[in-house]
């Protein structure tokens, strides 16, 4: 009975079918990393991580301030840094010095029409979806950066005293970005773009009070759950819960009921990455949940 008590809190609105959260903890538990079952502790707990864990998760940090794509990497990567400041922001250390340092970088990097791109060294080893001067991988490396920023941005841990401004500390950067983004839609709320760059521009659109717009690209999501992979569709829940979307939203609701209907048997969920993603994409649901 307590067991049902606990995923009915943690997971609202879905009545035939209910995420189990135990199992989902057990699977992390069993099968994680020092680093990834911090991030549990952290994320179910509120239990700091250790010192020795930040530096596991903060290493290979450039001089400059981003994250290569690969540790040896000696080019910072948009996508890459912004892949690394979700784990510190499952670790609470998004105030620490080197998040601090990787958001002032991705501020930086920004391009004068608002929108982002990889550095043109890394166009022969890039995936496509951060390849530079592919329009698709523009608007999605927008979209990240832009979504971290204002996740920052609003935190005064994370980046120095708040701004009264929509957009907090990073107004001006993620308010350009919005505009970028905005003007890139389609009438009926689709993205020319990658998948996820839908949720995270949905994410970004709604930080800034662009509520229309950011309504219509969920419209276009919810759409889609029930098709998509359930990494993605963790991945998707978790971007809106974190800008502060309701968890009745109807588009966070049918993401819960996906979300329930893949979870394994071991209480995990499958990565389209591999099966080394496997305990990402699990924490990835769980933070869904949250």
């Amino acid at each position: 009975m307590e067991d049902s008590r606990e995923r009915d809190r943690i997971c609202p609105g879905s009545v035939t079918a209910v995420v189990d959260i135990d199992a989902a903890i057990g699977y992390v538990v069993a099968r994680g990393d020092v680093v990834e079952r911090a991030r549990l502790g952290r994320l179910r707990t509120g239990t700091p991580p250790a010192e020795e864990v930040l530096a596991v998760a903060e290493v290979g940090q450039l001089p400059e301030g981003g994250w290569p794509a690969y540790l040896e990497g000696e080019t910072a990567s948009v996508d890459a840094t912004c892949f690394r400041l979700g784990e510190l922001d499952d670790l609470g250390a998004l105030g620490r010095s080197a998040a601090r340092r990787a958001l002032d970088w991705l501020a930086a990097r920004q391009l004068p029409e608002g929108g982002w791109e990889e550095d043109a060294t890394l166009a022969d080893t890039a995936p496509e979806w951060a390849r530079p001067g592919a329009p698709e991988a523009g608007f999605y490396l927008t979209a990240s950066a832009a979504f971290w920023l204002s996740v920052a941005g609003l935190d005064a841990r994370a980046a120095g005293p708040l701004d009264a401004r929509v957009g907090g500390a990073y107004a001006g950067v993620v308010h350009g970005a919005a505009l970028s983004l905005a003007a890139r839609l389609n009438p009926d709320g689709t993205w020319p773009s990658f998948l996820a760059a839908g949720w995270l521009s949905a994410a970004v659109l709604f930080r800034q009070e662009m509520y229309q717009e950011s309504a219509r690209i969920q419209v276009a999501l919810a759409e889609r759950i029930g098709d998509m992979a359930p990494a993605n569709v963790a991945w998707l829940g978790a971007t809106l819960r974190r800008v502060g979307v309701d968890p009745q939203d109807w588009v966070l609701v049918r993401a819960r009921r996906r979300l329930a209907e893949t979870q394994r048997s071991d209480g995990g969920w499958e990565s389209e990455d591999g099966h080394q993603f496997d305990v990402h994409a699990t924490l990835t649901a769980i933070r869904a949940c949250h």
